[in-house]
């Protein structure tokens, strides 16, 4: 697999967290213009956001916890010559899921779709896991 193969998965999910950050500080931007939120009551970190400003702010979080595993798994399938089409489907599946929690997460927020969509995210990422530690030590 190449390594360009491997990575553009990866490259998308950088960039959704990217958009994230962006509508983030364009909503932040917002309330903070607009009046709806004063600087003191966010200066030591309190999430005192606006609902939309706070939604999309979570989401972008968000990116920074279970993907996390996905970044490692990559990082160290590639160099260690692992990263093979089972990884690269995998992680489009992932890509996929992380895409489906976002949209819902800054829509219409239903916990239970999102939860859903998050839980399909976990448990292919669980079979990344699994499948490149296999791999790894039975040196398949």
């Amino acid at each position: 697999m190449s390594v360009q193969m491997v990575l553009l998965p990866v490259f998308v999910l950088v960039g959704l967290t990217f958009a994230l950050l962006l509508g983030m500080a364009t909503m932040r931007t917002r309330a903070l213009k607009g009046g709806e939120t004063k600087m003191k009551d966010v200066a030591l970190g309190e999430q005192n956001w606006p609902t939309r400003a706070a939604q999309i702010g979570n989401c972008f979080s968000n990116q920074f916890e279970m993907p996390l595993l996905f970044y490692v798994l990559i990082a160290l399938a590639l160099p260690l010559r692992r990263a093979d089409l089972v990884i690269v489907m995998l992680s489009w599946v992932f890509v996929v899921t992380r895409f489906v929690h976002a949209g819902i997460f800054v829509t219409s927020n239903d916990l239970r779709q999102r939860g859903s969509a998050w839980f399909a995210g976990v448990l292919v990422l669980f079979a990344m896991w699994l499948y490149f530690a296999l791999k790894l030590l039975l040196l398949i």
